[in-house]
């Protein structure tokens, strides 16, 4: 790690060298997890998915500088120790650990200042040469405030282009993080364990103009030896998504491996996610639809920062369409601008499934073809989406007496209240086995669903000779044998299409209390509609439709204990459904949303377990739920 810096000398990059080799080194006596581990071709795969594989594909350790500066000190081996089901002590000090482990992990630190801050906050002084880092050390190493505060100018300045020369300029930037994200792959590497638990290695691309969120998690299907063959990509190098796709382009032309792309947080990006134009403004064209299609199959819908799968304006007959709306609809990212209307449907994804379906009428080719899952974008190095466990968006949000009454200040317009964070989610996929191969191929096949935090099991197969016969038999087997499973595309057939649709609830949660299809398509104008049918529901003898509508399924939560009871709702539902609407020349999706019954958010467990004071207005309950990748049909030529 001994290399030139042109912002800290030489001498102070090799103590930091030797510090964190150090470090390290100790660890891997301590923990040695390689030997008698199978490689990825050694796990046997099942024949067709039998398994649902839970993770978090979006983690941010004391890596990424806004983290650091917020206040985190773990980091990737203690994000990695946590996933796996270990108790680690977070950055506040208290005992951390999760009730099951998860299946698989991505720490995606911001390629943006790769730990920039925390180099910064460790070298003396007197080797820093910029009066503003200077000023950054200083504050980083009085006390949590100051560091917040630094946190914050590191973000506004990346969004407006103010840093200081050395920390815009590209190649001092790949420089020093050579060592950073080489030592973060041996991590990587140590901890994965084929078969067992999935360690992948990965990034965010921070894009970001002006706080409209364009933000990537971008994803290595590969080990140490291609990974490091290259470095994060910074969006101080490339400025559009498009140069982002050159960077995968030549990471699989240098070395034969696979990478991916999942956008995220499009409800903070001001409309400009998911646009109907091209990069210049013109048509979108079929090469670049093809490109973004190909480069970006599956897109984070639900998180800390908000749910990004539908909104009331776009969706005012969808009674659940508000679900973690609530702050994140004011503006962009950093609050630099507020949100308008107009801006709302280029920012979630149920009107972006619309959108690609009208591109694709006119160019032949549909660039939002996307599947759906759910992380964490935790910046506290612990991957948990409970809401009883929930350890906030970054160290200064950890349980606590004030967390939910607490403004976050983002930008000159203000800011959101602590209680509007979600507590959520988790990436669901139907892999093969257990490997970062099978997980990622998966991904790469849309074979995936969001969960708000939950861990519900959820399956839909499309095809069109389906019965309820099939139920008796291997039902899953012959979804795959003669049907699509979730994230398909439907090919032509006779009648309407028909929909196997299974939903078990959560082991250690709350029942289920309906399953509902979400339909969208675009008639031969060119004009995008949506329905949702509700398919399936619990108690279905007492609550009977009242047009598209059905009763409540009621409400078992008391506040002042933090609970709920399991007396309504449903351990499963299941159902065979064809779409009594179905016309064979229009172009469609279908995906289920799947809801729990009432359950207590986070602010009420700190209010039981701090005394903490709630304020008024704040949401306390919710209905946790999933959505699936789509299927999609498409008329015959």
């Amino acid at each position: 790690m001994a290399m030139k810096s042109r912002w800290m000398s030489k001498a102070a990059v090799v103590a930091l060298g030797l510090s964190l080799g150090l470090s390290l080194s100790s660890c891997e006596k301590a923990r040695d997890l390689i030997s008698g581990k199978k490689t990825d071709a050694e796990v046997k795969e099942t024949e067709y998915p039998e398994q649902v594989y839970f993770g978090d594909t979006h983690l941010h350790t004391s890596n990424s500088s806004d983290a650091f500066g917020l206040g985190v000190r773990l980091g990737p081996e203690e994000a990695l120790r946590f996933a796996m089901g270990e108790e680690v002590t977070s950055t506040t000090g208290l005992k951390a650990k999760l009730a099951r482990p998860l299946d698989f992990l991505v720490i995606a630190d911001h390629s943006d200042g790769l730990a920039a801050l925390k180099a910064i906050h460790d070298a003396p002084r007197f080797l820093l040469r910029d009066p503003l880092l200077q000023r950054w050390h200083d504050e980083l190493n009085k006390g949590p405030k100051e560091s917040m505060a630094v946190a914050m100018e590191l973000i506004d300045r990346f969004s407006n282009r103010t840093l200081p020369p050395d920390l815009m300029d590209p190649k001092a930037q790949l420089e020093r993080e050579k060592g950073v994200w080489h030592d973060n792959t041996k991590i990587t590497e140590r901890y994965n364990t084929p078969g067992k638990f999935s360690a992948f290695n990965g990034f965010e691309y921070t894009l970001m103009r002006q706080g409209d969120n364009l933000h990537r998690v971008v994803i290595m299907r590969d080990g140490k030896d291609k990974a490091d063959q290259v470095q994060p990509y910074s969006s101080l190098i490339g400025t559009s998504p498009d140069q982002l796709w050159d960077y995968m382009d030549g990471y699989e032309k240098k070395t034969g491996g696979k990478i991916l792309a999942i956008p995220h947080n499009s409800n903070l990006s001001n409309g400009l996610m998911f646009q109907m134009t091209g990069p210049g403004g013109g048509p979108m064209t079929a090469a670049y639809a093809r490109r973004r299609a190909a480069r970006e199959p599956i897109v984070e819908a639900t998180q800390i920062k908000g749910d990004s799968e539908s909104h009331p304006f776009l969706s005012p007959n969808d009674e659940f369409a508000d679900f973690g709306d609530a702050g994140w609809e004011l503006g962009n990212l950093t609050m630099e601008h507020k949100k308008t209307p107009d801006m709302l449907a280029g920012d979630y994804v149920r009107e972006a499934l619309k959108r690609g379906l009208a591109i694709e009428q006119k160019t032949g080719v549909n660039p939002y073809k996307l599947g759906m899952i759910g992380s964490t974008d935790s910046h506290t190095a612990l991957a948990t989406g409970d809401e009883d466990n929930f350890f906030g968006k970054h160290s200064g949000s950890e349980p606590g007496k004030l967390r939910a009454s607490q403004p976050q200040n983002l930008g000159p317009n203000g800011g959101r209240v602590g209680w509007q964070y979600l507590a959520g989610g988790y990436a669901a996929v139907w892999a093969k086995a257990n490997t970062r191969g099978a997980i990622f191929d998966a991904m790469a096949k849309r074979e995936v669903y969001a969960t708000t935090g939950p861990r519900m099991v959820v399956r839909i197969f499309g095809g069109w000779d389906f019965t309820d016969a099939d139920w008796k038999t291997n039902w899953v087997k012959a979804g795959y044998a003669r049907g699509v499973p979730m994230g398909g595309d439907l090919k032509g057939g006779k009648g309407a299409p028909k929909f196997l649709i299974s939903a078990l609830k959560d082991p250690m949660g709350a029942n289920l209390d309906r399953v509902q299809m979400v339909k969208g398509w675009v008639d031969a104008s060119g004009k995008m509609h949506e329905k949702i049918f509700n398919v399936v529901w619990s108690d279905a003898a007492k609550r009977k439709p009242i047009g598209d509508k059905l009763p409540p399924v009621g409400d078992t939560v008391d506040l002042k204990t933090a609970t709920y009871k399991n007396t309504i709702g449903a351990a499963e539902l299941r159902t065979l459904w064809s779409d009594p609407e179905f016309d064979p020349k229009i172009r469609s999706f279908y995906y289920l949303r799947v809801m729990e019954i009432p359950t207590p958010r986070w602010p009420v467990f700190d209010a039981l377990r701090y005394g903490a004071k709630i304020p008024a207005g704040a949401r306390l309950k919710d209905q946790e739920r999933a959505y699936t990748s789509p299927i999609w049909y498409t008329p015959k030529a």
